[in-house]
């Protein structure tokens, strides 16, 4: 082998080992910012039931937020694309969410 295949072969390893990782570490971030969205979506939704009185438990169901119109569309797990279950709650004291796929 020349030299110049040596070194090119060596920039094209470098370069693998620096962007594999960092696609993978994007990838993941997108991915966890997306389910986070969903929960914040979920947090939001439950905070404004129960400050308005329509849910008076402090855990609330997601069966709850659909049949009091605060969610008009069914929420979905953003990676898999299946609906959560409506047994999925959260408690609003102490901010536990819990969704069910």
């Amino acid at each position: 082998m020349n030299n110049k295949r040596v070194i090119m072969v060596t920039l094209i390893i470098i370069l693998g080992m620096i962007l594999f990782p960092t696609i993978y570490k994007i990838y993941k971030e997108n991915n966890n910012n997306k389910i986070k969205v969903v929960e914040e979506e979920f947090l939001y939704q439950a905070t404004n039931c129960y400050n308005k009185g329509d849910c008076l438990n402090n855990i609330i169901y997601l069966k709850d937020l659909y049949d009091y119109k605060y969610l008009k569309e069914k929420l979905s797990n953003p990676l898999t694309k299946k609906y959560y279950d409506e047994k999925s709650f959260i408690n609003i004291e102490t901010k536990e969410i819990k969704l069910i796929s």
